[in-house]
């Protein structure tokens, strides 16, 4: 059909839709393919208990066993049913004050976050880097593609600090490192509009590598300021200038968004009378070496291996915080819905 054809001719619009219906099928999906297990395990119970086959019987025991697993997953993926979810998101590491320590702990989060994206099969693709004088790095964008990406990052959102015995100390001292992490959804061209008045952008030539060394003389990553809040953000993963620019202004939609929600947020609480949620900024993790522990300080939740964390096993610290955010949610809604 004509509507069909129209459909196709844009690429960018058709790319949304199938991504949107994407996004959909990973919220059903789960649902059907358990509802469906769950019905042939029970008639393999029946068949068991008729014909006495101890064999099939098990056989029923092993896939309810591996329901339950699939159970829980689909359970915590219901807990992601805040207004952007679903979304994509860009992640942003930057490095805090203590220089090359700093620079090192914020490298080993980015590795930490990969790792992470590759155990769950999210896409990853680095939009800016900004390296660190000597080693490790000084900030990082991460865009990340995946159904419930945002849901998921946005536990992450604050700052993480390290205590260890540093390598970086000649006399082997306890130092204490910090590094913010900052997760914004990826909005859509229509959701956000910004006038032109109320951006600075800059093109500047990209540097690669400690020391900054150029990688190109064509100055083709981009930087732009929001004039009225003072946000900037820079793209320089492209190496053509219309592609940074629109990857940069997507960057600053998600983050005026968050800005945005998290006023509401304070609104919100107010008129409830709950508490407001802590913003980006406050310290939510710990990650101390010398006792081979990772506390978060939100939910309370524990690891005592700190490697295994690092190497992306922080699933179990995004749903502790997940099940923290819907209680939250449900003692709102109790207490809004008293009588004054």
């Amino acid at each position: 059909t004509r509507d069909a054809e129209g459909f196709w001719n844009s690429q960018e619009k058709a790319q949304k839709v199938l991504t949107r219906i994407k996004h959909l099928k990973s919220q059903t999906d789960p649902l059907i393919g358990v509802a469906k297990d769950f019905e042939d395990a029970k008639v393999a119970y029946d068949m068991s208990r008729e014909d006495g086959d101890k064999d099939l019987l098990a056989e029923a025991d092993e896939q309810l066993f591996k329901l339950q697993a699939r159970m829980e997953k689909v359970e915590m993926q219901s807990l992601l049913s805040g207004k952007h979810d679903a979304k994509n998101c860009f992640l942003t590491i930057a490095a805090g004050a203590g220089g090359t320590e700093a620079n090192d702990w914020a490298e080993m989060l980015f590795r930490m976050y990969i790792y992470y994206c590759e155990k769950m099969n999210f896409e990853v693709i680095e939009v800016e880097k900004g390296f660190g004088t000597e080693v490790g790095i000084d900030s990082v964008t991460l865009h990340i593609k995946a159904p419930f990406a945002f849901g998921y990052f946005n536990c992450e959102r604050g700052t993480h600090r390290l205590a260890r015995v540093s390598p970086f100390n000649a006399q082997g001292k306890r130092q204490t490192s910090f590094a913010t992490v900052d997760v914004t959804p990826e909005m859509e061209d229509n959701e956000l509009v910004i006038p032109e008045k109320d951006l600075d952008i800059m093109p500047f030539v990209r540097a690669s590598g400690p020391g900054g060394q150029n990688v190109n003389k064509v100055a083709t990553a981009i930087r732009i300021t929001h004039i009225p809040t003072g946000i900037q953000v820079v793209a320089n993963s492209f190496r053509d200038q219309p592609q940074n620019r629109k990857q940069a202004m997507t960057v600053l939609m998600g983050k005026l968004q968050a800005l945005e929600d998290e006023r509401r947020e304070k609104e919100i609480a107010a008129a409830t009378g709950g508490a407001v949620e802590r913003g980006w900024g406050t310290q939510i993790r710990s990650y101390v070496f010398y006792d081979n522990r990772v506390k978060d300080h939100r939910t309370g939740y524990e690891s005592t291996d700190y490697e295994r964390v690092l190497r992306g096993d922080i699933q179990g610290f995004v749903d502790a915080e997940l099940q923290r955010k819907r209680k939250i949610q449900a003692e709102r809604a109790s207490r809004a819905s008293q009588p004054h």
